[in-house]
Protein backbone atom coordinates (compact mmCIF):
# COMPACT_ATOMS: atom_id res chain seq x y z
CA UNK A 1 0.00 0.00 0.00
CA UNK A 2 1.41 3.38 -0.98
CA UNK A 3 2.05 6.02 1.64
CA UNK A 4 -0.94 8.26 2.16
CA UNK A 5 -0.27 11.86 1.15
CA UNK A 6 -1.41 14.45 3.68
CA UNK A 7 -2.16 18.09 3.11
CA UNK A 8 1.07 18.96 4.81
CA UNK A 9 2.89 17.27 1.95
CA UNK A 10 1.82 20.05 -0.34
CA UNK A 11 4.98 21.89 0.52
CA UNK A 12 7.31 19.74 -1.62
CA UNK A 13 11.00 19.48 -0.83
CA UNK A 14 12.14 23.09 -0.72
CA UNK A 15 13.29 24.55 2.58
CA UNK A 16 10.53 25.71 4.90
CA UNK A 17 8.01 24.50 7.41
CA UNK A 18 4.33 23.70 6.97
CA UNK A 19 2.05 25.73 9.19
CA UNK A 20 0.77 23.34 11.87
CA UNK A 21 -2.26 25.57 12.47
CA UNK A 22 -3.76 24.84 9.06
CA UNK A 23 -7.29 26.30 8.72
CA UNK A 24 -10.34 24.11 8.82
CA UNK A 25 -11.85 23.02 5.53
CA UNK A 26 -14.93 25.01 4.42
CA UNK A 27 -18.36 23.48 4.92
CA UNK A 28 -19.14 20.96 2.14
CA UNK A 29 -22.32 22.84 1.20
CA UNK A 30 -20.41 26.03 0.46
CA UNK A 31 -17.65 24.06 -1.23
CA UNK A 32 -20.07 22.48 -3.69
CA UNK A 33 -21.80 25.83 -4.20
CA UNK A 34 -18.39 27.23 -5.17
CA UNK A 35 -17.94 24.34 -7.58
CA UNK A 36 -21.32 25.13 -9.15
CA UNK A 37 -20.56 28.81 -9.67
CA UNK A 38 -17.07 28.10 -11.03
CA UNK A 39 -18.56 25.44 -13.29
CA UNK A 40 -20.98 28.03 -14.66
CA UNK A 41 -18.10 30.43 -15.33
CA UNK A 42 -16.03 27.68 -16.98
CA UNK A 43 -18.99 26.61 -19.11
CA UNK A 44 -19.55 30.18 -20.24
CA UNK A 45 -15.86 30.55 -21.09
CA UNK A 46 -16.06 27.60 -23.47
CA UNK A 47 -19.28 28.86 -25.04
CA UNK A 48 -17.53 32.15 -25.78
CA UNK A 49 -14.39 30.33 -26.87
CA UNK A 50 -15.95 27.76 -29.21
CA UNK A 51 -18.96 29.51 -30.77
CA UNK A 52 -16.72 30.71 -33.59
CA UNK A 53 -16.34 27.14 -34.86
CA UNK A 54 -20.03 27.20 -35.94
CA UNK A 55 -19.51 30.42 -37.89
CA UNK A 56 -16.73 29.26 -40.20
CA UNK A 57 -18.76 29.63 -43.40
CA UNK A 58 -20.20 33.15 -42.85
CA UNK A 59 -16.89 34.48 -41.48
CA UNK A 60 -14.96 33.05 -44.43
CA UNK A 61 -17.44 34.60 -46.82
CA UNK A 62 -17.57 37.98 -45.06
CA UNK A 63 -13.81 38.37 -44.64
CA UNK A 64 -12.64 36.35 -47.69
CA UNK A 65 -10.21 34.17 -45.73
CA UNK A 66 -8.97 30.55 -45.86
CA UNK A 67 -9.38 27.59 -43.49
CA UNK A 68 -5.92 28.29 -42.12
CA UNK A 69 -6.80 31.91 -41.32
CA UNK A 70 -10.02 30.77 -39.64
CA UNK A 71 -8.01 28.25 -37.62
CA UNK A 72 -5.83 31.10 -36.35
CA UNK A 73 -8.95 32.87 -35.06
CA UNK A 74 -10.23 29.69 -33.42
CA UNK A 75 -6.88 28.62 -31.98
CA UNK A 76 -3.71 30.68 -32.01
CA UNK A 77 -5.24 34.16 -31.60
CA UNK A 78 -6.94 32.95 -28.44
CA UNK A 79 -4.33 30.49 -27.17
CA UNK A 80 -1.19 32.61 -27.57
CA UNK A 81 -2.16 35.30 -25.06
CA UNK A 82 -4.32 32.92 -23.01
CA UNK A 83 -1.17 30.94 -22.34
CA UNK A 84 1.42 33.74 -22.20
CA UNK A 85 -0.53 36.00 -19.83
CA UNK A 86 -1.66 33.02 -17.75
CA UNK A 87 1.75 33.00 -16.05
CA UNK A 88 1.83 36.58 -14.68
CA UNK A 89 -1.89 36.41 -13.87
CA UNK A 90 -1.25 33.22 -11.89
CA UNK A 91 1.56 34.98 -10.00
CA UNK A 92 -1.12 37.43 -8.88
CA UNK A 93 -3.47 34.56 -7.97
CA UNK A 94 -0.84 33.07 -5.64
CA UNK A 95 -0.78 36.37 -3.71
CA UNK A 96 -4.12 38.13 -4.17
CA UNK A 97 -7.82 37.43 -3.75
CA UNK A 98 -8.51 34.71 -6.31
CA UNK A 99 -12.28 35.26 -6.39
CA UNK A 100 -11.87 38.90 -7.37
CA UNK A 101 -9.32 37.99 -10.03
CA UNK A 102 -11.84 35.61 -11.61
CA UNK A 103 -14.54 38.31 -11.57
CA UNK A 104 -12.22 40.67 -13.48
CA UNK A 105 -11.42 37.92 -15.99
CA UNK A 106 -15.08 37.07 -16.67
CA UNK A 107 -15.91 40.73 -17.22
CA UNK A 108 -13.01 41.19 -19.64
CA UNK A 109 -13.66 38.11 -21.78
CA UNK A 110 -17.39 38.93 -22.00
CA UNK A 111 -16.65 42.45 -23.28
CA UNK A 112 -14.12 41.13 -25.79
CA UNK A 113 -16.53 38.43 -27.01
CA UNK A 114 -19.01 41.19 -27.76
CA UNK A 115 -16.13 42.97 -29.50
CA UNK A 116 -15.78 40.00 -31.87
CA UNK A 117 -19.24 40.80 -33.16
CA UNK A 118 -18.35 44.44 -33.73
CA UNK A 119 -14.99 43.82 -35.43
CA UNK A 120 -14.76 45.44 -38.85
CA UNK A 121 -11.84 43.45 -40.29
CA UNK A 122 -9.86 40.25 -39.90
CA UNK A 123 -7.22 42.12 -37.90
CA UNK A 124 -9.69 43.57 -35.39
CA UNK A 125 -11.48 40.22 -35.06
CA UNK A 126 -8.08 38.64 -34.37
CA UNK A 127 -7.37 41.23 -31.67
CA UNK A 128 -10.78 40.69 -30.08
CA UNK A 129 -10.07 36.97 -29.90
CA UNK A 130 -6.77 37.81 -28.22
CA UNK A 131 -8.76 39.80 -25.63
CA UNK A 132 -11.03 36.81 -24.98
CA UNK A 133 -7.93 34.74 -24.30
CA UNK A 134 -6.51 37.32 -21.88
CA UNK A 135 -9.73 37.37 -19.85
CA UNK A 136 -10.10 33.60 -19.72
CA UNK A 137 -6.48 33.22 -18.57
CA UNK A 138 -7.59 34.41 -15.11
CA UNK A 139 -10.08 31.60 -14.51
CA UNK A 140 -8.61 28.11 -14.24
CA UNK A 141 -5.32 28.72 -12.36
CA UNK A 142 -7.20 30.66 -9.68
CA UNK A 143 -10.13 28.19 -9.68
CA UNK A 144 -7.93 25.10 -9.24
CA UNK A 145 -6.06 26.82 -6.42
CA UNK A 146 -9.35 27.73 -4.70
CA UNK A 147 -10.69 24.19 -5.01
CA UNK A 148 -7.46 22.75 -3.58
CA UNK A 149 -8.07 24.89 -0.48
CA UNK A 150 -11.74 23.89 -0.28
CA UNK A 151 -11.72 20.06 -0.54
CA UNK A 152 -9.55 17.46 1.22
CA UNK A 153 -7.53 15.24 -1.07
CA UNK A 154 -9.85 12.25 -0.84
CA UNK A 155 -12.64 14.37 -2.37
CA UNK A 156 -10.60 16.70 -4.59
CA UNK A 157 -10.69 14.64 -7.80
CA UNK A 158 -14.49 14.51 -7.76
CA UNK A 159 -14.79 18.26 -7.12
CA UNK A 160 -12.32 19.12 -9.88
CA UNK A 161 -14.00 16.64 -12.22
CA UNK A 162 -17.31 18.45 -11.74
CA UNK A 163 -15.62 21.81 -12.38
CA UNK A 164 -13.95 20.37 -15.48
CA UNK A 165 -17.37 19.44 -16.87
CA UNK A 166 -17.31 23.04 -18.05
CA UNK A 167 -15.09 21.96 -20.94
CA UNK A 168 -17.47 19.48 -22.65
CA UNK A 169 -20.57 21.21 -21.29
CA UNK A 170 -19.50 24.63 -22.54
CA UNK A 171 -18.40 23.26 -25.88
CA UNK A 172 -21.63 21.27 -26.12
CA UNK A 173 -23.82 24.22 -25.17
CA UNK A 174 -21.99 26.30 -27.76
CA UNK A 175 -22.90 23.71 -30.36
CA UNK A 176 -26.47 23.09 -29.19
CA UNK A 177 -27.55 26.67 -28.58
CA UNK A 178 -25.40 27.85 -31.42
CA UNK A 179 -27.16 25.54 -33.84
CA UNK A 180 -30.54 27.10 -33.03
CA UNK A 181 -29.18 30.64 -32.91
CA UNK A 182 -27.37 30.19 -36.20
CA UNK A 183 -30.52 28.89 -37.86
CA UNK A 184 -32.68 31.71 -36.46
CA UNK A 185 -30.30 34.62 -36.87
CA UNK A 186 -28.74 33.68 -40.16
CA UNK A 187 -32.16 33.26 -41.76
CA UNK A 188 -31.97 37.00 -42.35
CA UNK A 189 -28.78 38.28 -43.99
CA UNK A 190 -28.78 41.53 -42.00
CA UNK A 191 -30.01 42.52 -38.53
CA UNK A 192 -30.71 46.04 -37.23
CA UNK A 193 -29.09 46.76 -33.87
CA UNK A 194 -30.03 49.76 -31.70
CA UNK A 195 -27.48 52.60 -31.92
CA UNK A 196 -25.45 50.60 -34.43
CA UNK A 197 -27.73 50.01 -37.41
CA UNK A 198 -27.72 47.10 -39.86
CA UNK A 199 -25.00 44.48 -39.36
CA UNK A 200 -24.33 41.01 -40.73
CA UNK A 201 -26.36 38.45 -38.80
CA UNK A 202 -23.42 36.31 -37.68
CA UNK A 203 -22.04 39.24 -35.69
CA UNK A 204 -25.05 39.33 -33.36
CA UNK A 205 -24.34 35.79 -32.17
CA UNK A 206 -21.24 37.02 -30.35
CA UNK A 207 -23.35 39.63 -28.58
CA UNK A 208 -25.86 37.03 -27.41
CA UNK A 209 -23.25 34.67 -25.96
CA UNK A 210 -21.36 37.54 -24.26
CA UNK A 211 -24.38 38.80 -22.28
CA UNK A 212 -24.53 36.03 -19.56
CA UNK A 213 -21.09 37.07 -18.34
CA UNK A 214 -22.66 39.89 -16.33
CA UNK A 215 -24.80 37.41 -14.38
CA UNK A 216 -21.82 35.18 -13.67
CA UNK A 217 -19.87 38.17 -12.29
CA UNK A 218 -22.69 38.83 -9.80
CA UNK A 219 -22.85 35.18 -8.73
CA UNK A 220 -19.10 35.09 -8.13
CA UNK A 221 -19.48 37.78 -5.48
CA UNK A 222 -21.50 35.26 -3.42
CA UNK A 223 -18.49 32.93 -3.25
CA UNK A 224 -16.03 33.36 -0.36
CA UNK A 225 -12.28 33.35 -0.89
CA UNK A 226 -11.04 30.17 0.92
CA UNK A 227 -8.16 30.25 3.39
CA UNK A 228 -4.96 28.74 2.04
CA UNK A 229 -3.89 25.30 3.34
CA UNK A 230 -0.31 24.15 3.75
CA UNK A 231 1.36 27.51 3.08
CA UNK A 232 5.04 27.53 4.06
CA UNK A 233 6.24 30.03 6.60
CA UNK A 234 9.90 30.20 5.53
CA UNK A 235 10.95 33.60 4.25
CA UNK A 236 12.59 32.13 1.19
CA UNK A 237 9.85 29.70 0.24
CA UNK A 238 8.01 32.08 -2.07
CA UNK A 239 10.95 33.39 -4.06
CA UNK A 240 11.41 32.63 -7.75
CA UNK A 241 14.49 30.39 -7.17
CA UNK A 242 12.38 28.16 -4.92
CA UNK A 243 9.70 27.98 -7.58
CA UNK A 244 12.24 27.10 -10.25
CA UNK A 245 13.85 24.55 -7.95
CA UNK A 246 10.45 22.93 -7.49
CA UNK A 247 9.97 22.68 -11.26
CA UNK A 248 13.44 21.19 -11.68
CA UNK A 249 12.86 18.65 -8.93
CA UNK A 250 9.56 17.54 -10.45
CA UNK A 251 10.63 17.73 -14.10
CA UNK A 252 10.06 14.06 -14.91
CA UNK A 253 6.56 13.89 -13.39
CA UNK A 254 5.58 17.30 -14.76
CA UNK A 255 7.02 16.41 -18.17
CA UNK A 256 4.81 13.33 -18.40
CA UNK A 257 1.71 15.31 -17.40
CA UNK A 258 2.48 18.23 -19.70
CA UNK A 259 3.47 16.05 -22.66
CA UNK A 260 0.59 13.60 -22.40
CA UNK A 261 -2.08 16.26 -21.94
CA UNK A 262 -0.65 18.44 -24.73
CA UNK A 263 -1.02 15.65 -27.27
CA UNK A 264 -4.50 14.75 -26.02
CA UNK A 265 -5.42 18.43 -26.30
CA UNK A 266 -4.04 18.58 -29.83
CA UNK A 267 -6.64 16.01 -30.85
CA UNK A 268 -9.53 17.20 -28.68
CA UNK A 269 -9.34 20.91 -29.53
CA UNK A 270 -8.77 20.22 -33.19
CA UNK A 271 -11.71 17.86 -33.31
CA UNK A 272 -14.05 20.24 -31.46
CA UNK A 273 -13.12 23.03 -33.86
CA UNK A 274 -13.61 21.05 -37.07
CA UNK A 275 -16.11 18.22 -36.47
CA UNK A 276 -19.24 20.26 -37.42
CA UNK A 277 -17.49 21.34 -40.63
CA UNK A 278 -16.40 17.71 -41.18
CA UNK A 279 -20.02 16.55 -41.14
CA UNK A 280 -20.97 19.33 -43.53
CA UNK A 281 -18.22 18.60 -46.04
CA UNK A 282 -18.27 14.81 -45.82
CA UNK A 283 -21.98 14.00 -45.46
CA UNK A 284 -23.65 17.20 -46.69
CA UNK A 285 -25.24 18.03 -43.32
CA UNK A 286 -26.07 21.56 -42.28
CA UNK A 287 -23.38 22.81 -39.90
CA UNK A 288 -26.06 23.85 -37.39
CA UNK A 289 -27.58 20.35 -37.43
CA UNK A 290 -24.19 18.69 -37.05
CA UNK A 291 -23.36 21.09 -34.22
CA UNK A 292 -26.59 20.19 -32.42
CA UNK A 293 -25.90 16.46 -32.35
CA UNK A 294 -22.20 16.88 -31.67
CA UNK A 295 -23.04 19.29 -28.85
CA UNK A 296 -25.37 16.77 -27.22
CA UNK A 297 -22.64 14.13 -27.41
CA UNK A 298 -20.04 16.46 -25.90
CA UNK A 299 -22.27 17.77 -23.11
CA UNK A 300 -23.61 14.39 -21.97
CA UNK A 301 -20.77 12.05 -22.82
CA UNK A 302 -18.09 14.48 -21.73
CA UNK A 303 -19.73 15.16 -18.38
CA UNK A 304 -20.18 11.44 -17.71
CA UNK A 305 -16.57 10.71 -18.59
CA UNK A 306 -15.17 13.43 -16.34
CA UNK A 307 -17.21 12.33 -13.32
CA UNK A 308 -16.34 8.66 -13.94
CA UNK A 309 -12.67 9.50 -14.29
CA UNK A 310 -12.68 11.53 -11.07
CA UNK A 311 -14.41 8.78 -9.09
CA UNK A 312 -12.09 6.11 -10.48
CA UNK A 313 -8.98 8.15 -9.69
CA UNK A 314 -10.20 8.90 -6.14
CA UNK A 315 -10.87 5.21 -5.56
CA UNK A 316 -7.51 4.04 -6.93
CA UNK A 317 -5.59 6.76 -5.07
CA UNK A 318 -7.42 5.90 -1.85
CA UNK A 319 -6.21 2.30 -2.25
CA UNK A 320 -2.60 3.47 -2.44
CA UNK A 321 -2.04 3.65 -6.22
CA UNK A 322 0.17 6.73 -6.32
CA UNK A 323 0.13 7.09 -10.11
CA UNK A 324 -3.64 6.54 -10.27
CA UNK A 325 -4.39 9.78 -12.11
CA UNK A 326 -1.87 9.10 -14.87
CA UNK A 327 -3.21 5.55 -15.23
CA UNK A 328 -6.75 6.88 -15.67
CA UNK A 329 -5.47 9.30 -18.32
CA UNK A 330 -3.83 6.45 -20.24
CA UNK A 331 -6.97 4.33 -19.90
CA UNK A 332 -9.01 7.15 -21.47
CA UNK A 333 -6.77 7.07 -24.55
CA UNK A 334 -6.81 3.30 -24.90
CA UNK A 335 -10.61 3.12 -24.64
CA UNK A 336 -11.61 6.31 -26.44
CA UNK A 337 -8.99 6.63 -29.17
CA UNK A 338 -10.12 3.77 -31.48
CA UNK A 339 -13.80 4.82 -31.77
CA UNK A 340 -12.74 8.46 -32.28
CA UNK A 341 -10.49 7.45 -35.17
CA UNK A 342 -13.22 5.19 -36.58
CA UNK A 343 -15.73 8.07 -36.50
CA UNK A 344 -13.73 10.00 -39.09
CA UNK A 345 -13.82 7.06 -41.52
CA UNK A 346 -17.46 5.96 -41.29
CA UNK A 347 -19.47 5.71 -44.54
CA UNK A 348 -22.43 7.73 -43.25
CA UNK A 349 -23.21 10.39 -40.67
CA UNK A 350 -25.24 8.13 -38.35
CA UNK A 351 -22.38 5.71 -37.82
CA UNK A 352 -19.98 8.59 -37.33
CA UNK A 353 -22.16 10.03 -34.56
CA UNK A 354 -22.43 6.58 -32.94
CA UNK A 355 -18.64 6.29 -32.84
CA UNK A 356 -18.32 9.77 -31.36
CA UNK A 357 -20.93 8.89 -28.72
CA UNK A 358 -18.82 5.86 -27.75
CA UNK A 359 -15.57 7.81 -27.73
CA UNK A 360 -16.45 10.87 -25.67
CA UNK A 361 -17.33 9.31 -22.27
CA UNK A 362 -14.02 7.45 -22.34
CA UNK A 363 -11.79 10.17 -23.79
CA UNK A 364 -12.83 12.81 -21.28
CA UNK A 365 -11.68 10.70 -18.31
CA UNK A 366 -8.25 12.27 -18.99
CA UNK A 367 -9.43 15.40 -17.15
CA UNK A 368 -8.01 14.04 -13.85
CA UNK A 369 -4.59 15.25 -15.01
CA UNK A 370 -5.19 18.63 -13.38
CA UNK A 371 -5.83 16.90 -10.05
CA UNK A 372 -2.51 15.05 -10.30
CA UNK A 373 -0.82 18.40 -10.80
CA UNK A 374 -2.16 19.72 -7.46
CA UNK A 375 -0.86 16.69 -5.59
CA UNK A 376 2.79 17.39 -6.43
CA UNK A 377 2.62 21.21 -6.16
CA UNK A 378 3.05 23.37 -3.02
CA UNK A 379 0.13 25.64 -2.17
CA UNK A 380 2.09 28.84 -2.78
CA UNK A 381 2.98 27.66 -6.30
CA UNK A 382 -0.28 26.04 -7.35
CA UNK A 383 -1.70 28.85 -9.50
CA UNK A 384 1.65 29.37 -11.23
CA UNK A 385 2.27 25.69 -11.93
CA UNK A 386 -1.33 25.32 -13.12
CA UNK A 387 -0.86 28.33 -15.40
CA UNK A 388 2.38 26.85 -16.73
CA UNK A 389 0.52 23.60 -17.34
CA UNK A 390 -2.20 25.42 -19.28
CA UNK A 391 0.48 27.43 -21.08
CA UNK A 392 1.99 24.28 -22.53
CA UNK A 393 -1.20 22.25 -22.99
CA UNK A 394 -3.23 25.05 -24.58
CA UNK A 395 -0.41 26.40 -26.71
CA UNK A 396 0.05 22.93 -28.22
CA UNK A 397 -3.58 21.76 -28.13
CA UNK A 398 -5.67 24.85 -28.73
CA UNK A 399 -2.99 26.84 -30.53
CA UNK A 400 -1.90 24.17 -32.99
CA UNK A 401 -4.63 21.47 -32.99
CA UNK A 402 -7.13 23.33 -35.21
CA UNK A 403 -4.32 24.86 -37.26
CA UNK A 404 -2.52 21.55 -37.88
CA UNK A 405 -5.69 19.92 -39.18
CA UNK A 406 -6.35 22.94 -41.41
CA UNK A 407 -2.78 22.94 -42.72
CA UNK A 408 -3.02 19.25 -43.60
CA UNK A 409 -6.32 19.88 -45.40
CA UNK A 410 -5.04 22.92 -47.30
CA UNK A 411 -1.50 21.83 -48.13
CA UNK A 412 -1.10 18.04 -47.78
CA UNK A 413 -4.43 16.91 -49.24
CA UNK A 414 -5.31 20.15 -51.06
CA UNK A 415 -9.01 19.39 -50.84
CA UNK A 416 -11.67 20.76 -48.45
CA UNK A 417 -13.40 17.37 -48.58
CA UNK A 418 -10.31 15.66 -47.12
CA UNK A 419 -10.81 17.26 -43.72
CA UNK A 420 -11.81 13.84 -42.33
CA UNK A 421 -8.39 12.43 -43.19
CA UNK A 422 -6.61 15.36 -41.58
CA UNK A 423 -8.47 14.76 -38.31
CA UNK A 424 -7.83 11.02 -38.55
CA UNK A 425 -4.11 11.45 -39.23
CA UNK A 426 -3.56 13.75 -36.24
CA UNK A 427 -5.57 11.38 -34.00
CA UNK A 428 -3.69 8.28 -35.13
CA UNK A 429 -0.29 9.83 -34.37
CA UNK A 430 -0.90 12.01 -31.29
CA UNK A 431 -2.96 9.71 -29.03
CA UNK A 432 -0.64 6.66 -29.10
CA UNK A 433 2.33 8.95 -28.46
CA UNK A 434 0.47 10.49 -25.49
CA UNK A 435 -0.14 7.01 -24.03
CA UNK A 436 3.58 6.19 -24.31
CA UNK A 437 4.61 9.44 -22.57
CA UNK A 438 2.14 8.93 -19.72
CA UNK A 439 3.28 5.33 -19.20
CA UNK A 440 6.91 6.44 -19.04
CA UNK A 441 5.94 8.95 -16.35
CA UNK A 442 4.32 6.47 -13.92
CA UNK A 443 7.47 5.81 -11.81
CA UNK A 444 8.50 9.49 -11.65
CA UNK A 445 5.05 10.59 -10.52
CA UNK A 446 4.90 7.90 -7.82
CA UNK A 447 8.36 8.95 -6.58
CA UNK A 448 7.27 12.60 -6.43
CA UNK A 449 4.33 11.74 -4.19
CA UNK A 450 6.56 9.56 -2.03
CA UNK A 451 9.12 12.32 -1.54
CA UNK A 452 6.38 14.76 -0.56
CA UNK A 453 5.03 12.30 2.02
CA UNK A 454 8.52 11.75 3.47
CA UNK A 455 9.06 15.51 3.78
CA UNK A 456 6.24 15.78 6.34
CA UNK A 457 7.23 12.92 8.63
Amino acid sequence: MATKITDGAAGGEEAGQVDPASPAWPRPAHGWYMVGVLLLAYTLSFVDRMILSLLVAPIRAALDISDTEVSLLIGLAFALFYTLLGLPIAWIADRWNRRNLIVAGVALWSVMTAGCGLAGSYATLFLARVGVGVGEAALSPAAYSMLSDTFPRDRLARAMAVYSIGVPLGSGVAMILGSFVVQAVLAAPMVDLPLIGPVEAWRTIFLWVAAPGLLVCLLLFTVREPLRHGVRQSLGADRAPGFLAHLAGQRAALGALFGGMSLIGLVMYGMIAWVPTFFSRTYGMEVSQAGLWFGIIMATGGAAGLVAGGMLADRMFGKGVRDAHLRVMRLSILLGGPPLLAAMLMPDATLAFVMLALAFPMLTMHGVGTVALQFITPNEYRARVTALYFFVVNLVGLGFGPMLMALLTDHLFGDDGALRYSIALVTAVALPLAAVILTAGFPAFARSLGRMADATR
